[in-house]
């Protein structure tokens, strides 16, 4: 199996290369880190005689769900290295920005070269991987290596999983690689047995995300909250995350939203940073007055949007927001992280989407710390929300309160990974 999936990866780098190498040179896109990828380790990596803890956190969510994981990791085991892989340039850039650069390296591809020799440079005597991410080379490799091997704040949405059951059969045979995973809900934990999981391996343990902790703030917050101030600019509606479709519906509304509240100011942050152009275009076109971040130096907000056109601050900024749109929502694309408003006491409006992250959002519903809205009464909601000082306010309060009870998940997780490590010591332990 692991042959003839070697040689169909092989096949689809091989036709995919044209597109890849167009984007490297248009875009700079898959540029950063490709020595890393294809296996090259550097020389900071190579510790003699050290043994690891390898983290892995695909993205920017991933990274931020086991932040404090990695931390109480560190603290427990101080005597091994903790180090943290990720895959997008946008996760690397936060992971090393919390973790530390010499700390912080890009995932290999697939291959069984690749991931072997990062093994036999690391040493991992435990292998954490965030969410679903099976692949199977790495796996395999993990296991020659000696390493414990465990999936934490596992996942299987409605959108992969037809592909899972699809390719259950071989799923099953990398699945047995992994010696225990940690579903965030009941469902996943089911949802991961149905696809091949060893069923004594699964286990519940509630959801990281709920327990990230908030963002060093940048200096920019400040001199963003100064700059309100000095000009008694307001409400602020942070739009964070938004995705190709959904900018000019929010454009739109802050337009009614502006004829109702002149001073008002909008933050739109686009999820992609490949998008920030195309975004500014719309803002040319929209006839609203907005400035960029990257070229913001202090000039009033009231009555503009600014355009948020930097990595790295979005989580920050919304300590800002009196009202917070999370994207993805508008959209049929199953919706974003609704946990970093929560922290700041933001009022959350999201729209009808929210498939990727539905146990989150239907905890916050029960408790009616979240507004659902929709793209057709977007601006008459928005509206009402912001003239609306007590409901708003008492939105903020119960997604605060919300997030608050739901913690404990990194615990429960570090406690099952400690369990596991000292069962791996035993095993290696001489009779």
């Amino acid at each position: 199996m692991y042959f003839l999936y070697s040689v169909l990866l092989t096949i689809v780098l091989v036709l995919g290369s044209p597109y890849w190498a167009y984007e490297m040179l248009r875009h700079g896109k898959y540029r950063r880190g490709l020595l890393q990828r294809l296996g090259f380790v550097p020389q900071r990596f190579r510790e003699a005689g050290r043994r690891s803890i390898w983290v892995h956190a695909v993205s920017v969510g991933e990274v931020l769900a086991v932040s404090e994981l990695v931390q109480r990791l560190r603290a427990s085991f101080t005597d091994t290295r903790v180090v943290v892989s990720t895959t997008t340039d946008t996760g690397q850039k936060l992971a090393v920005t919390r973790f530390g650069a010499e700390n912080v390296f890009y995932f290999p591809l697939d291959f069984a070269f690749a991931s072997r020799r990062w093994m036999r440079a690391l040493r991992p005597k435990l292998v954490v991987v965030a969410e679903t991410e099976f692949w199977p080379n790495f796996l395999r490799a993990a296991k020659e290596n000696g390493a414990g091997v465990a999936i934490v704040n596992a996942r299987i949405s409605d959108r992969s999983l037809p592909g899972y059951r699809r390719w259950r059969k071989p799923l099953r045979r990398v699945l047995a690689g992994i010696d225990l995973f940690l579903a965030q809900t009941d469902e996943d934990a089911t949802r991961l047995i149905e696809i091949g999981a060893p069923a004594e391996r699964v286990h519940v343990s509630g959801n990281l995300k709920y327990d990230i902790p908030p963002a060093a703030a940048p200096a920019i917050v400040e001199e963003l909250r100064a700059a309100l101030a000095d000009s008694a600019a307001g409400p602020v509606l942070v739009c964070g995350s938004t995705l190709d479709g959904e900018e000019e519906l929010l454009l739109s509304a802050f337009a009614s939203v502006l004829s109702k509240f002149q001073h008002a100011v909008m933050l739109l942050a686009p999820r992609h940073p490949q998008r920030f152009e195309e975004v500014g275009d719309l803002l040319s076109k929209s006839g609203i007055p907005f400035s960029r971040r990257s070229q913001w130096d202090g000039e009033p907000l009231a009555g503009r949007v600014l355009l948020i056109d930097t990595i790295g601050e979005l989580a920050s900024l919304y300590a800002l927001a009196d009202v917070a749109f999370v994207g993805g929502s508008l959209v049929p694309l199953g919706g974003h992280n609704i946990i970093e408003p929560a922290q700041y006491g933001a009022a959350i409006i999201v729209g009808p989407h929210t498939e990727n992250f539905r146990e989150i959002v239907s905890v916050f519903q029960s408790t009616s710390a979240v507004k659902v809205v929709h793209a057709e009464n977007l601006n008459r909601d928005l509206i009402d929300l912001l003239a609306d000082d007590s409901e708003r306010l008492a939105l903020g309060k119960r997604a605060t309160e919300t997030l608050q009870s739901q913690r404990g998940a990194t615990a429960l997780t570090l406690a099952r990974l400690e369990a596991l490590l000292r069962t791996d010591e035993r095993k290696a332990a001489p009779a």
